[in-house]
Parts: C-alpha cells; structure tokens; sequence
C-alpha cells in the first residue's frame, strides 16, 4: 500500500446473507472476514460482531474506539425493511383530491394475464388531505388558509396520538413551489414527529407519483436507518466523550459514502450493490480496463451493470414495487443465482424465479432443500464438497452433501425421461439447466449494453459475487466477450468496494425550460447554489475543502419526449453534440428539427478518499506450477480429468489452460475449454478466450438431430430468446418513438411470427394487440405474398384485413435469409396508437362516427419501405389525402420510422439465431413453443365446463357466447351466434379484435408462465358469423370496438365459463384539444371479484393496460388542472367477495379546447356473479365555471370554456358470491 495507517479500518457488506468484512490492519495488510447476518443466538448486529472477531475483543468489553479510524458501511437494513413491509409507521400528506395518487399511481397492472391483480403494498397507514394549490407555473390557486392550517394541525395530531411519528409531505408542484410544503413541515416539527420527509428537499424533480413514493420511502425507512446507526455508533463509542469516536459512514444508493448521521432512507435502497458496483470499477481501472459490464451473482439473484468511462445513475427506477426518483446506481436484477429453484413443468425445463434462500438453502446445503442451480455445479464437479466450507448439518461441521444431489437429479431424469422419453443422464439434466440460466443472466446484460447501442464484445466481464465464478466463461462466450476479469476480493467486493468509494452529496433541481443562451446564466447560477451546498455539508461530515471536486450534470431531452439523457454542463455546441452522440448510440437517430429541453441538473460535490494503490507483486515462482488435485469434472457433454489449483498458489505469469478449478476462499472459478486464465503483476485474474470454435455451445444444445420431439432444454431457452427478441423490439420502438402515446403510456405491442404468419412470441404490452396482429400478418401474406421483396416493409390499419381500429397502425417486415432470397422465413411486426391518423376529431377517437372514413385514413397493405428505400412521398399523399386527413404528419412519419427501426432489430436477432442454431432448429423451435402453449390451454379445458352468456351493452346491442367443452379432444367452441347485427354507431368490433379477447381469455385461465401464441388458439374453434357485431362488413364505424366491445366480449367469455365478475368493462377513452394541442388517455377502474378473491381498486384491466400521465407533466404540458383523482368509494359491487372500485377524475381547462368522452357500462353496470352484486355504474358530466352541470352520455364531444371541468366516475367491478350474514 502506498501509505501506513496507524489504526484499523473496516469496510463492511451487511447483506441479506452474509456479512462480509475487509478489514486493513494497522500495517496496511487486508484481512477478509465473513459471518452470517443474522445469528441472535450468538450475537445482535453482525458488523459489530466481526469488528470485535478481528479485534480479538469479547462481547463483554467495550470496542476500543481509539484503535479504529473508520468503519464504512453498506447495509440491506432498510432494503430489507421495504421488502417486507417492516418500515416505521407513516402519515402522508398530500394536495385535496389526490390521497390516493400514490396508490393508482400511473394505473398499469403489474402481471397482464393475472385474473386476481395483486398491488404491492402500500407504506403509509393514514392520508391527510390539504386544501392547498399551485399551478404548473407557480400561481397559487388556493392558499392555505388559517382555519385550514389549524384543521390540518388537529388531524396530524391525530395520527401522532395514535403512535405515528413519521410523516412524508408531497403537494402538487411542491417540488418548484415548497412553501406549502414548509408550512405543513413546521406545524409536524411543532406536533413532534420524530421524522418528516418533505418532498421538494428529498426528490426536487417533476413527477407527483415517483416524488411522492420517494418520500413516503424517506419516511418510512429513515427511522430504521437511524436505530441502526445509532446501534453501531454506540458500540462504537460514539456516545462518549472520553476518546475521538471513529468515523462511522454508510454507502449510499448512488455510489458515494455519507456520514452516518446523514444517511437517508431514499438514499438507501441499493446501499450493498452499489459498494459491489464501485468495486468492480475501482478495481478494473487499476487492472487497466475502462469498459466492463459488471456481473455480480450471488444467491437469490444477479445484478449486472454497464460502466464505459462513468457511473451510470437512473434517476427514475422502482424497486420492490416502490417508484423511486433518486439517484441511484444503474443496476439490472434479474432472478437467477445460486439459490434459485430448478422445476420440470412436464415439458420445458425452469430455473428460478423462486429461491431456496439461505434456509433450507440448495439439496446439498442439508436442510431438505430443492435443487438449485449451486445443486448444478455440485452434481457436475464444478463445485467440490471437500473444497468447500465444512459448515453444514446440525453441528454445522459437515461438507456439502454430493450424495442427496446425485439421487435427486437421478430421479429428475427418470421423470423427464418419463414425461417426455428424453433419454438425457443426470448430468445431462444438470447441464441444461446451467445453460437454461446461462442464457437468463446473457439476457440481462443484453438489456443494459446491446439494448442501448453498446458493442458489448468489446468489454470485459468483471466477475463478483460467491457464484459468479462458476459461470463467467459461459455468459461471456454467449455475449461473444473475450475477457472475464476476477479479482483477488471478488467474492467480497462489495465490502472491497466501500473502502474504494469517494464521500459524495448529490443534488438535483428540476428546470423544463428550452437550452437557449438565454437559459444558460439560470443554469450558472443553480449549479453555483447547489454545488455550495454540497461543499457545505461535505466539509461539515469532515472532508477537507481542497479534496472536493465538482461534477455538474444537464439532463436533456428532445422537446415533446420523456427520455432525458445526462451530458456535462458546457457550452450549448458542446452540450448539444454530447447529447446527439449519445441519442444516436442509444436510440438510433437525430432530431435536428426538435428544440432540447433541459429536464433537470444535478450536482455531485465529491470528497475523495485517501487513494487505495494495490501493490504490484514482485515475488516470482522457484518451482513449477502443479495443481493440488485433479478431479471429473462434467463439461460439454462427457466426464473429463481437471485440475484444481489454489489462487494463493498462483503467482504473476502464470498461465493456466482451461478446462481447469481455481479454488479461492470465497469463490470457486471455472475455465473453461478453450479458455486460458493469466495471472497479472497485481495478483488480478483475467481469462481470456482463445478463439477458435465458431458458435460454441453445450453440447447439451447441439446434440439434438431430430426436431419432431423438442428437446426439454432448448423449448425454454427457446422461449426466453424468442420473448426476448419482442421485448428489444419494444424496447427500439419506446426510445426511438415520437409520440407520448408510444413513449410514456406504452400503447404499442411488438411480435414475431413463423413463416405461416402463426405468433411465436410478443413482448407483454396491449393484450388487445397482441391476439390480433396474426390477423395482420397473414391478411398481408395473403395480399401480397407473391411479391414480397429483401428489404420491403408494409403497413397496414384497416380494421376490415387484420386491423383493429384506424390509430393502431401495423408495420410488418418479411425477414429473408439473404438479400436474394425468394421466399421469407418469418415476420416480424409492430403495432402502436398514433396520436392522430385523421378523422372528424382530433385524436382519431371521434365518439359520434358512423362510417370508418370519418375515423381517418385508412390504409390496406401500404408498401412502406420498397426493398430499402422509405416511401415518404408516396406516404405523406396517402396519410394527407381524404376528407379527414392527419393532423400531425411529421409525427406519423417519425413513429412510423421507429416501428419500422423496431421490426429492424427483430429481423436482426432473428437472423442472428439462424447462424448460431441453424434455420432447421429455429424453425423447429417456433413449432414446439406454439405446441407448448397449446398443450397448456388444453390441459386447462379439461377442467373447464360447458355455459353461456348474454350481456347487454348501453346502446342495446348484446354479445352472445356460448361455451362448449370436448373434453375427449380438450377443445372449446366459441360460438357468437346470437350476438347483434353490426351497428350504425362505432362500437362494431372487427374480427381481429374479437380472436383477441378470446386468445387473452384463455391464456388467463393458465396459472403458468408460457407465452401468448398462435398455439394457445389451436384447441379453440370460434363461430362469429359474418355482419354481426364482432365480425362487421365494410364501411361500419369501428373507433369504440376496439377498446370498448373488446372488453365487454372478454366480460361475457368469463360469464359464460363462471369464472370471474365482470371488470369495469370499458377503457374511458378521454381525448380534447386544439389546434396547438392534442391529448389522449385511457382512465382505469375496478376489476371484477373471483371464487377467491376481491377485485382490486383504480386499475387497468384485460384488454388494455397503458399508462397515464403523471398529473404534474399532465399540468407542464397543456392548459388543464387536474382537480382531484382518487378512488371512487364503494361503487365496486358486494358479496362474498367484493369488486374493485372505480375512479373520479376531474379535469379544468385553462384553453377553450373540444373534449370527447368514449366510455361504456353508463346504462348497463358491470355483472356480479353466483349471488354477487353488479358494480356501480359510471357517469360523466362537464361542470361548467358557473356551477350548471351537464350531464352526458357515454360517447359524447363537448366544447370546453376555461373554467370548466370535466367530470368522469368510472365503474366499479362486479362482485363474487353471495354476501355472508353477519
């Protein structure tokens, strides 16, 4: 080391599990020590403990504080505390109108095909409501008035009586506007709340919902921090006077220390895997490498992170279902690490997401537990019971137990072998499922590096975590990585990674102004204000002045977008070229035209930290390098003799050929075959791949020649590749999309199909999309097929050939082999809601249209893109010809170019799999998924039982269903014969939309995680005769079918099978605007009950499940207050169990604008069933400025003045069974 501490530091990881120390001894030499978290027999805090094992001091004697110059900390404490509800009791205090905006917050539902809609659980236990308001600009509307300040006194003295001592305060525009916020905060202090979070000091940035969950999480969490750090700062000697106590600091979410005493709650979610992130790129810079992709394995899960030059932070992100906006460390978790659970469903092969935890833990940890992945390494020799901790059994003095891991896989494969006649051993077994894993934990790093437009084969895996090591080599060679990085403290990196870490403060302040040079002495000033305040408080935890530095940060965006990017503060050529390098590297493309908007700035004051140099290692080996054993090891395919060496034997120089063990005392590494492991000149361990197997993959993967029976292993990777090439298709189409719609309410839904236009998979968006686009595809093979074209797109919407309603527009791309191919191999297609395609309104959702040309522009089978070239002249004729042309085209034009950019990447990785699998097998493999999904459905008809349904709609119309099971063949007819003739109104639903409701209907019914395709279709025969209702005849109007007869055909379908009540049954179109503006959103309701269970309050649900925008961007961005959204009470209906409840949404315009209502159940309510009680109906009215009101129908348009407000009550869903007395 480069300097002499005279005292002890520890650098401490207070997991889940373990805690792990690294502790620098008084001559500079590292110690590591690990010990479990929680172990109350023996001792009450872990990290205190270890301290007093390193020391040699016992429990009964005092810590001697003098000889100990810092601890630094990260701790799942508070993380813990969240994930399972255990936070201090909390009141939350928010504008009148909006108590519960934080529980409907932006309405999606979690799990789309989940019948029983589970939301995670609120943190505050009481709302207070205050008359209080300020306008998006700053003018107050309603001040806060004596007699009011004094009601709320009495109210929050309430909540202190009944115990509650923390309180979280979050106003409308509070963040820009505080002093309501102050004054409420002051009558708190004066009452005794012990913690009081205010949301414009604890998140300053625009977004109610995500401020507002920040600062309840502040509340609830802080005071668990502060018992905490006054736990250890007491055994510390931090409450006496006699000695100088040590330096007591705490890793912070966003990478940097803080003293202890200002440690936050929402600034400690991520405080362990931070310190594991800051470790990784410490220790990588001193190894020599800047671009790494972080990869930190450990029991329950795996965190990966991408690091090219700088800390990547998310300043928006949510965690255990808590939307957080702080900085935070940028960390992708996906649920695969060596505890997770291996099961055989009967057909494919699962790894996790279930954990066996550290209790009953893995099969060999001798507790009764499953097999798991670590069970994997165990059973192929990877993982070597003599090598490894002797701590197991009821004496906690025995090794793992190899012997119950080989009779378990023995007796899986007898099951599969069984189920399926796959003849696989057990090693077999093993093996598929590490590579089944394999490919989850690949896929997560895809997310973070190749999803943005990072290159991701030129950085180096940098390995951490006690299971990383097992599979480096694997993941890195299915990245195409040539490098794996392990250091000497991978497996306690996180503790390594606190000693590293540099104190930092972080501030931010929301701006929404456009970069002008007008702005730019604004920004000076701001970033001026709050780097003084960060040298403030850094000097007064204790930092010197002349070890601070500044970092000034602008958060950017195009003008109309809700993507910001980070660049540095400079001058604006410099800021705007940052800003376009990196928009382009992400998304794809540049908006010249488009104005920059500055969303945000943040300031990071650092303090750094005395400098850890790691020595260069200057002893060199005397004799040959020799293993200490040599052991079988399974690996690709067949049983093979490795040695196994000690990392304490290695020394610089030293080159070990894989297949080879390198045992370490808190990891086990593997090279593998045509690896290589090189030991530098500071101890560091790097593998490096050599290079000369094209495609290498298990052998597991590669030994299957005959497709007609699918391999058990393949069918699941099979199943995350194909989802996976849906979800970076949506993901494309969300960043490089024009639209708010697209962008931020997430209306849009991304698919692949085979080469008979039959769905393989879609990324889980719009379930109305998802069922439909098939109809898409095989209309334009139909069409068109003989003249497709290498290089060709089409785009279609017509209702009448696979579309659904005009806005949802489908582009579709044939993917070919090679540019001189004939015929293509699959399609791939994107579908998204365009703002505007036309139509006697604007926004496309005219209520009152009675032909589908007064709904806007149709388009059959437009060839788009003609093999390469953009169509956009020839488009630009069709989108602006007609009675009702689009109102907007540059923003037709842009979102159509990102679904065309999106089928671009899906063609891309599709292609990608041919080469590495081969044509036969990919083929094969969309085949045997859709016969998975199907086998699925059917084994869920059996079950099932023969019914019908008749519900009526408002207008009169009925849809008429009758459901009857084969349970010889296990199919369902779905017969609509009864349902009304097509209609004069819009409410016509076509044909595709109907197969939709009855694809999602029946996925619904399947509790298992299989994907939505073609296959979940086939054991399903669906009757609609032709004119009717749901399968119209050309030109009926159509615009309310998709979105409100889809859901009331998905009601009727669970009528019929008496499976569920009925949901709010409507999606409460709500467009207005002008000619400067235009707005379109869905507005939840109440889900209806089932056998076991309650409908859930103010959620999406079946058809749909966009999100709504945050009511302060809603505010920013047009002419409108939004008065008061909160659930409406009890207008779910009663029984045994009860539906959800619907909402109240009140919207006042500031802009004369035209405002248009499509809504449903206003006439006929949401169906109870078996004796439960129907939901409430909804109502929408226009409260005009001079108090008349104005009732309407349920499809109505309306000229708003300014002053008036906009009514809508949503339904409540149906309840379940009859009431039981009391």
């Amino acid at each position: 080391m480069n300097t002499t501490p005279h005292r002890w530091q520890f650098w401490i990881d207070r997991g889940g599990t373990f805690t792990d120390i690294v502790a620098r001894r008084p001559d500079g030499a590292l110690q590591v020590h690990k010990l479990l978290s929680e172990n109350p027999d023996r001792y009450a805090d872990a990290a205190i403990q270890g301290i007093r094992e390193l020391l040699g001091v016992s429990a009964a004697d005092p810590l001697p504080a003098d000889q100990i110059e810092a601890v630094k900390m990260g701790t799942t404490v508070a993380t813990n505390a969240l994930l399972e509800r255990k936070g201090d009791r909390t009141v939350f205090v928010t504008t009148h109108g909006f108590r519960d905006v934080l529980r409907i917050g932006y309405q999606n539902r979690p799990h789309i095909f989940a019948r029983q809609i589970v939301l995670p659980e609120l943190l505050y236990e009481r709302v207070v409501e205050v008359h209080e308001r300020y306008t998006a600009q700053g003018e107050e509307l309603v001040a806060l008035t004596a007699a009011e300040l004094q009601r709320v006194q009495a109210e929050l003295q309430a909540a202190y009586v009944d115990g509650i001592r923390s309180c979280a305060i979050a106003f409308l525009h509070g963040y820009r506007y505080p002093d309501h916020e102050q004054q409420i905060a002051a009558i708190a202090q004066t009452i005794g709340f012990t913690q009081i979070s205010v949301s414009h000091q604890v998140s300053p940035l625009i977004k109610l919902v995500s401020r507002g969950d920040t600062t309840v999480v502040d509340a609830y969490l802080s005071p668990i921090l502060r018992r905490y750090v006054n736990q250890v700062a007491g055994e510390l000697g931090h409450d006496t006077a006699d000695t100088p106590a040590p330096r007591l600091m705490f890793m912070q979410s966003n990478g940097g220390l803080t003293d202890a005493y200002t440690f936050q709650g929402k600034d400690s979610i991520l405080s362990g895997p931070a310190g594991g992130i800051v470790g990784a790129v410490e220790t990588s810079k001193m190894a020599g490498l800047d671009k790494i992709i972080g990869f930190d394995m450990g029991g329950t899960s795996t965190d990966v992170t991408h690091y090219a030059g700088e800390y990547e932070r998310a300043f928006e992100t949510e965690v255990a279902g808590v939307r957080m906006r702080a900085p935070m460390m940028a960390i992708h978790t996906v649920a695969a690490g060596g505890g997770s659970v291996l099961v055989f469903d009967g057909a494919r092969y699962r790894v996790g997401p279930e954990s066996a935890g550290a209790n009953p833990g893995p099969a060999c940890y001798r507790r009764g537990g499953p097999l798991t992945v670590t069970d994997c390494n165990v059973m192929l020799g990877r993982i070597q019971p003599d090598c490894f901790p002797a701590v197991f059994g009821p004496e906690g003095n025995q090794p793992l137990d190899g012997a119950v891991v080989q009779d378990q896989f023995t007796a899986l494969a007898a099951q599969i072998a069984q189920a399926t006649g796959d003849t696989r051993t057990p090693e077999q077994v093993a093996e598929g499922f590490l590579a089944i894993a394999v490919e989850k934990m690949a896929n997560a790093i895809k997310k973070i590096s190749v999803q943005r437009g990072y290159d991701v084969t030129e950085y180096t895996l940098c390995c951490f975590g006690g299971a990383g090591g097992q599979h480096a080599c694997a993941i890195a060679e299915s990245l195409g990585m040539k490098q794996v990085f392990i250091h000497p403290y991978a497996g306690v990196l996180s503790a390594y990674g606190m000693g590293l870490a540099n104190q930092t403060t972080m501030h931010q302040r929301s701006i929404e102004a456009e970069l002008t040079a007008d702005l730019i002495p604004a920004l000076t000033q701001q970033f001026t204000v709050l780097a003084q305040v960060g040298r403030e408080e850094l000097i007064q935890q204790g930092v010197p002045s002349d070890r601070l530095y500044v970092i000034q940060k602008v958060h950017l965006r195009y003008q109309g977008t809700d993507s910001a990017l980070v660049v540095d503060f400079d001058q604006i050529p410099a800021m705007t070229a940052q800003f376009e390098q990196a928009h382009f590297q992400r998304y794809g493309f540049i908006a010249n035209h488009k104005a920059l908007v500055v969303e945000a700035i943040s300031v990071e004051v650092v303090g750094q930290m005395e400098v850890i140099a790691e020595p260069i290692v200057t002893t060199e080996r005397t004799q040959p390098l020799t293993p200490i054993a040599t052991r079988s090891v399974y690996l690709a395919g067949t049983w093979q003799s490795v040695p196994l060496y000690h990392r304490s034997d290695l020394y610089p120089g030293n080159r070990i050929a894989g297949p080879a063990i390198i045992l370490e005392a808190t990891g086990t590494n593997l090279v593998a075959p045509h690896w290589e492991a090189i030991v530098t000149e500071k101890a560091h361990l790097l593998l490096r791949y050599l290079a000369p197997v094209k495609n290498p993959a298990p052998q597991t993967l590669t030994h299957q020649t005959n497709h007609g029976t699918p391999d058990p292993v393949l069918l699941e990777i099979f199943n995350h590749l194909f989802m996976a090439i849906a979800e970076q298709m949506g993901f494309t189409l969300q960043n490089t999309s024009y639209s708010v719609n697209i962008k931020e309410r997430l209306d849009f839904s991304c698919a692949i199909f085979d080469h008979q236009g039959q769905l393989v998979a879609n990324a889980p968006h719009i379930p109305v999309h998802l069922g439909s686009m098939g109809e898409s595809v095989q209309t334009l093979m139909r069409d068109r097929g003989e003249t497709f074209k290498p290089g060709d797109v089409y785009v279609l919407n017509d209702p009448y050939n696979g579309g659904t309603h005009l806005p949802d527009i489908t582009v579709i791309t044939p993917v070919f082999a090679t540019q001189d191919a004939a015929t293509p191999l699959f399609y791939v297609a994107s579908r998204g809601h365009h703002a505007d395609i036309g139509g006697i309104t604007p926004g496309s959702m005219p209520p009152n249209s009675h032909t589908i040309d007064q709904e806007g522009v149709l388009i059959t089978n437009f060839c788009l893109v003609q093999q390469g070239e953009f169509q956009e002249a020839a488009l630009t004729k069709l989108l602006t010809s007609g009675d009702y042309p689009v109102r907007n085209l540059a923003q037709n034009l842009a979102d159509l170019k990102a679904q065309v950019a999106a089928n671009a990447k899906g063609a891309q990785e599709l292609q990608k799999m041919v080469q590495h699998y081969g044509l036969a097998t990919v083929q094969a493999y969309m085949q045997h998924v859709q016969d998975n999904a199907e086998a699925s459905v059917r084994a869920v008809i059996e079950a099932l039982s023969d019914g019908q349904f008749t519900y009526t709609m408002d207008d009169g119309s009925q849809i008429q269903v009758k459901i009857t099971i084969d349970r010889r063949d296990r199919t369902a007819t779905i017969d609509f014969t009864g349902t009304s003739p097509q209609q004069s109104t819009n409410f016509n639903a076509p044909l595709a939309v109907c197969k939709a409701a009855v694809l999602y209907v029946f996925r619904t019914l399947v509790d298992d995680d299989i994907p939505l395709n073609a296959g979940c279709l086939k054991p399903l025969h669906i009757i609609v005769p032709e004119g009717c209702l749901l399968n119209p005849r050309y030109p009926a109007a159509v615009v309310a079918g998709n979105v409100e007869t889809s859901q009331t055909v998905t009601d009727a379908l669970y009528g019929a099978l008496g499976v569920m009540a009925a949901s709010q049954g409507t999606m409460n179109n709500f467009t207005f605007g002008s000619d400067r503006h235009q707005y379109y959103e869905t507005i939840c309701g109440g889900s209806g009950a089932g056998p076991d269970f309650d409908g859930t309050d103010a959620v999406h649900t079946h058809m749909t499940n966009s999100r709504l925008t945050d009511p302060e961007v809603l505010e920013w961005r047009f002419p409108v207050l939004l008065e008061a959204f909160s659930i409406r009470p009890d207008s779910g209906g009663t029984g045994l169990h009860r539906g959800g409840n619907g909402v109240i949404r009140r919207i006042q315009f500031r802009e004369p604008m035209t405002a248009a209502i499509l809504s449903g159940h206003r006439a006929i309510a949401p169906f109870g069933l078996k004796g439960g009680r129907s939901g409430q109906l909804g109502d929408n009215w226009v409260q005009r400025q001079n108090g008349t009101i104005e009732h309407l129908a349920g499809q109505a348009e309306v000229f708003m003045q300014p002053g008036d407000t906009f009514v809508i009550e949503t339904p409540g869903g149906g309840g379940f069974g009859t009431e039981s007395s009391p």
